[in-house]
């Protein structure tokens, strides 16, 4: 009782409460969410720190920068998504919040695809800048000694490397990604090594073009990074996964290169293990093999996921390819 007390007196007054309401969106750092609010940032952070305080928000720094989000389960966790849901949609402050929101967000957007236009015809060179990538390329096709894979989708694909190194594996390859530079260089090199069962499209990683239950092997291979938020990332990769398939995520283990951010566009310095495999629990997945590659300057962290033969019926069913 005392908990649940604590944590609506928190929640309990007009800008904790829009904080609630944008943080349903997604985690986002104290810069940003003093750009939305227009208030100072001393003030928005007491407000994040009473919220924390009444377990309401997780809160973790990485780097220069200071995430939040609303904490995942336990009574705390729902009680948090119960105010969020609560909130009405005609409400005018509400409302401007949310477009706030996608100013920022848009703004984000922009700068990483004005990246991507400029590293689309580099971009295998750049992925590779600290643990070879024959390296993580061969840890990749070890998989195929666990699972037979015919169906391979490849999540933020860039110029199509991975489904070029998969091509002679497999029966179908798609790759999606939202960059149509990066798409054209991809199309490119697959009609220049000739690999017709292989294809690429313009796609979301979080709302994937593809049927449930669909794809043997699902890929995203240093793409997390730039994810405004991962987690539901992999819960939509887990809904195109059949049974008994699996999810391989290449990235950064943890790290405190700001510079990644600055000249890469980069939105996390990294991934704990345990941080990913939350989100796999989430997603009705688990872990089967964590792997990491020591490059020097970054680790690079290979987590294998697989998806249980018995799994509960998505609620979402798109078309099949």
């Amino acid at each position: 009782m005392d908990a649940i007390l604590s944590a609506l007196r928190a929640a309990g007054e007009p800008t904790r409460l829009r904080i609630l309401g944008l943080l349903g969106h997604g985690e986002l750092t104290v810069t940003e969410l003093t750009q939305i609010l227009r208030q100072s940032q001393p003030r928005v952070s007491r407000h994040l720190r009473l919220l924390s305080e009444a377990g309401l928000l997780d809160r973790f720094r990485e780097g220069a920068w200071v995430f939040y989000r609303i904490v995942e389960g336990g009574t705390q966790g729902h009680l948090a998504r119960t105010i969020v849901d609560l909130l009405p949609d005609e409400d005018q402050e509400h409302q401007r919040d949310l477009e706030r929101l996608d100013d920022v967000r848009q703004a984000r957007a922009e700068a990483a695809a004005a990246y991507f236009r400029a590293n689309a015809p580099h971009w295998d060179k750049i992925r590779s800048l600290y643990v070879p990538e024959d390296q993580v390329e061969s840890r990749l096709l070890a998989i195929l000694d666990q699972i037979e894979v015919k169906d391979l989708l490849d999540i933020g694909t860039g110029t199509g490397r991975i489904l070029e190194v998969f091509a002679p594996h497999i029966s179908r390859g798609l790759g999606i990604d939202l960059s149509p530079e990066m798409l054209t260089v991809a199309r490119a090199s697959l009609a220049a090594k000739d690999i017709g069962h292989c294809q690429v499209r313009l796609g979301d990683m979080y709302d994937i073009p593809l049927a449930n239950d669909s794809m043997d092997l699902i890929i995203l291979h240093q793409v997390l990074h730039f994810a405004e938020d991962a987690g539901t990332a992999l819960k939509e990769a887990a809904r195109v996964l059949r049974p008994g398939g699996m999810a391989l995520i290449v990235d950064f283990a943890p790290h405190e290169h700001e510079d990644l951010r600055d000249d890469h566009q980069h939105r996390r310095l990294g991934f704990a293990d345990d941080e990913v495999v939350g989100w796999a629990q989430s997603a009705g997945l688990r872990a089967f093999d964590i792997d990491h590659l020591d490059g020097g300057t970054l680790t690079v962290t290979l987590w294998t996921l697989e998806k249980p033969q018995t799994q509960p019926a998505a609620k979402r069913l798109e078309p099949a390819l």
